[in-house]
């Protein structure tokens, strides 16, 4: 086997409650590498079309990559993979922390949980002691309880516990994963796949390592980039206020959603900022496996309502989430509702959404008390806010309704509501907004698991750093692709930018190290991949670039098995039909179809179905997936 890989895949059938080793197929390595494109392969092959996200026959992967658990920056970085309870197509949910390592070094690339055990139980994996151990008496503690629990349990501090709440247990369509208490695996509904096979957690613990090709060659490159990451001006900002310095951005770019994305600029966005709550409310920073960057921050309310609070978080999405979308400018509440989700176990971003959709309903006529229960729903109300997270997560009176995402909850109360749910492919739209961003507006459109702003986030015709831009580009597409409200060039800007991010979801590392100005990009994979895995065929950038280009339209076949086509592909009409009312992109809209054409003909998609063309399967050598169809 390859350097970088255990060589082993652990099964566990719930249902027989027996666990099987299987060998890692060779095979695999060079048209997929690991992470994400090792659970597309697993996933396509293994799961038949239409089958129920919260079934039997569905399966949760957990997998890492070759570069997980060693030395290189931020290395911890695991993926779960299933088909998804929000949407119904395919899911994926990446964490930090360190699960992953762990994983590795117990002996495994990949986790593949399977069937459905008739009462709670959590997997327990030691090295190679498996065992399915009783979790009756955790059913129902909040995921700091069932950590600490587990933890205790096994009398080790350092076995990593990815748990699930209430939330997960009642099938909340976005219920996350929690990793030890606070890192979130938290799109698209892992924690109800989980909550559906009566899996309360999954604790996991190795004594082992991970071995390389070349030590040498890799420990001297692993320094380097380090390095990178500490001496980078962008990483350095990170370290300090973590992603809380996107808010004084997004607000000076006008894209910063606010009343459930009806503008882009918030007037209380300064209580938001970074600089308002670091000196206020921070007291420790916090990293991941292997990071030098630190960008997890721990923070405690001393007064007021929610005083007392401690909690790590929230992201920028959080503050976002729970604040500017919601007509709220206080930390303390967004603080406490990201508390709120991460024991409940619940998605920040389409939890907030989802609120944001039922009060705008509400406010505009759409939805009255007898559809809330009573409940007169407005913008900034904080202690509503609250409430409304609690109901979710119980599925509790309105709550019910909310838990099934902001398209399911339009679908049933129809009235011309699904006009307030900003969602793409069932799943939320995140904090971005195409009509000052155009390449975001691609790639939401376009994700494989709906509205991605982590798949191939593009933020150049934001940021600038044109010196970079002109090296990927060249000068001659660099006026569009740094304009903001153009349509021109941006697939290019996206198609680049999603087949980098894609190969670093099978390494896997952290994004921040490959987002703009990236500290790593193609050429840096081209290097530590053959010098991990020894392969040498990874050495080549145009090697790695069809690799992902393999992902990217093999996720495209799975969502395609379950009904998606082009039409699918779009955005809410708030994005295309309302102009921005105000800020820096006042009056403006997205024109998505030329973007399309463009990103559909790099991708060798057909024009008119949005589906792969048969010269696409071959050159990418996915003929296979016919069979499977």
């Amino acid at each position: 086997m390859a350097g970088g890989y255990t060589g082993k895949i652990l099964r566990v059938n719930l249902t027989d409650g027996k666990f099987k080793i299987e060998t890692l197929p060779e095979e695999w390595i060079k048209p997929y590498i690991g992470g994400d494109g090792f659970g597309a392969k697993l996933l396509f092959e293994e799961l038949p079309a239409g089958i129920d996200p919260l079934g039997e026959q569905n399966k949760l992967i957990i997998a890492t990559g070759p570069i997980t658990g060693t030395m290189w920056p931020m290395s911890g970085r695991t993926v779960l993979i299933s088909k998804a309870p929000l949407t119904g197509i395919w899911g994926e949910s990446h964490v930090g922390g360190f699960l992953g390592a762990e994983l590795k070094y117990a002996g495994y690339d990949l986790l593949v949980i399977e069937g459905k055990s008739e009462e709670p139980v959590y997997i327990d994996i030691h090295n190679s002691d498996l065992q399915l151990r009783d979790a009756k008496n955790k059913w129902g503690l909040t995921t700091d309880k069932v950590t600490t629990a587990i933890k205790k349990d096994k009398r080790d501090p350092d076995v990593q516990v990815a748990a699930i709440g209430p939330a997960g247990e009642r099938k909340v369509r976005y219920a996350s994963v929690m990793i030890n208490h606070a890192r979130a695996a938290g799109r698209t509904g892992m924690g109800a796949v989980l909550g559906s096979k009566n899996v309360k957690a999954i604790a996991i613990r190795g004594h082992g390592a991970v071995e390389v090709h070349d030590l040498e060659g890799f420990m001297k490159f692993a320094k380097e980039g380090h390095m990178r990451v500490r001496t980078n001006p962008i990483a350095q900002g990170m370290s300090k206020v973590g992603t809380w310095g996107l808010v004084a951005v997004k607000q000076e770019i006008g894209e910063f959603p606010t009343y459930n994305h009806q503008t882009g600029v918030f007037d209380g966005w300064e209580k938001l900022s970074g600089d308002y709550i670091r000196p206020r409310h921070t007291i420790g920073d916090r990293a991941c496996f292997g990071c030098s960057l630190g960008c997890k921050k721990v923070n405690y309310i001393k007064d007021g309502p929610f005083a007392g609070t401690l909690e790590e978080g929230p992201e920028y999405e959080g503050l976002m989430a729970f604040g500017s979308l919601l007509g709220i400018d206080d930390f303390a509440t967004t603080l406490k509702a990201n508390q709120i989700c991460n024991r409940y176990g619940m998605d920040i971003i389409s939890a907030g959404s989802t609120i944001a959709f039922a009060i705008e309903a509400f406010v505009k006529g759409a939805i009255t008390e007898k559809d809330t229960g009573g409940l007169k729903l407005e913008w900034g109300n904080r202690e509503q806010l609250i409430k409304l997270l609690e109901m979710i997560g119980e599925r509790e009176g309105f709550g019910e309704l909310l838990a099934e995402g902001s398209k399911r909850a339009a679908d049933s109360l129809g009235r011309g509501t699904d006009k307030f749910a900003m969602h793409v492919k069932g799943m939320e739209v995140s904090g971005q907004d195409g009509r000052t961003h155009r390449s975001i507006a691609l790639g939401h459109a376009t994700g494989a698991r709906g509205a991605d702003h982590l798949r191939s986030l593009v933020v150049v015709d934001q940021l600038g750093y044109e010196d970079v831009a002109t090296k990927r580009w060249g000068a001659d597409k660099l006026p569009e692709i740094i304009d903001p409200y153009t349509e021109k060039y941006k697939a290019n800007a996206v198609f680049e930018s999603e087949n980098a991010y894609c190969i670093r979801d099978t390494l896997i590392v952290c994004w921040y190290t490959v987002s703009w100005p990236p500290i790593f990009w193609m050429d840096d994979f081209a290097k530590i991949l053959p010098l991990t895995t020894g392969e040498n065929y990874f050495s080549k950038v145009e090697n790695l670039t069809e690799i992902a280009e393999r992902q990217v339209t093999l996720k495209r076949l799975f969502n395609a098995r379950e009904g998606i086509t082009k039409k699918d592909d779009s955005l809410p009409d708030r994005f295309t039909k309302d102009p921005m009312p105000e800020g820096p992109g006042k009056g403006q809209v997205v024109d998505l179809e030329p973007m399309l054409r463009d990103y559909y003909t790099l991708r060798g998609w057909d024009l008119e179905t949005g589906l792969p063309t048969e010269n696409t399967l071959k050159r990418l050598s996915l003929e296979w997936t016919k069979a499977h169809s």
